[in-house]
């Protein structure tokens, strides 16, 4: 599915959020892998589950098409900086719902890039007859775990010791559910 571009001035940078195109895959597959060697806030270390750029051609081609997912990114002067996926299960019984991920390059945080990401696909996902979005979130990400409760999200349960750091010290993940009645 595809959303109109939104343009921001926040903090003094310039950016857009919009819907992922195909020539936006090289640029997604170097991006995500910078972006996971810069935290470990996500669920990947630097070039583990590694997608090429014909892979992003065709995760944003798939997503472009089907109702229940959504590819947004976010760019800087034409550069990416950061991008988001919503995904819904083809299955009947999860048709109410998506799943939510958000990843922003380091020296890009402190802009609300994250934020719109997370209002546009809110937007998108309640246009869209969503009922539920679901999202992890590593325990420490506090600040994070706050924007997503003043969105409506509300811890669903907790996974103990589930992810492995660097530190070689066990963190929670915490499940977190904003639902439309």
């Amino acid at each position: 599915m595809k959303i109109k571009e939104q343009v921001y001035c926040i903090n003094g940078l310039n950016y857009m959020i919009r819907s992922a195109v195909e020539t936006d895959a090289k640029d997604l597959s170097s991006l995500r892998v910078q972006i996971d060697g810069e935290t470990e806030y996500l669920d990947r270390e630097q070039g583990e589950a590694f997608i090429d750029e014909e892979g992003f051609k065709q995760l944003i081609a798939a997503d472009t098409e089907n109702a229940r997912k959504l590819f947004l990114v976010a760019s800087v002067d034409g550069n990416l900086v950061g991008f988001c996926r919503c995904e819904g299960s083809v299955l009947k019984r999860f048709s109410h719902k998506v799943e939510f991920g958000v990843c922003v390059l380091r020296d890009y945080w402190g802009y609300q890039i994250g934020k719109k990401l997370l209002e546009s696909s809110i937007s998108w996902a309640d246009m869209n007859g969503i009922k539920k979005i679901g999202l992890n979130v590593l325990e420490t990400n506090k600040k994070v775990i706050k924007i997503y409760e003043e969105f409506g999200f509300k811890v669903e349960g907790v996974l103990r010791r589930d992810k492995i750091l660097s530190d070689g010290k066990y963190y929670n993940t915490i499940v977190m559910g904003r639902i439309i009645e």
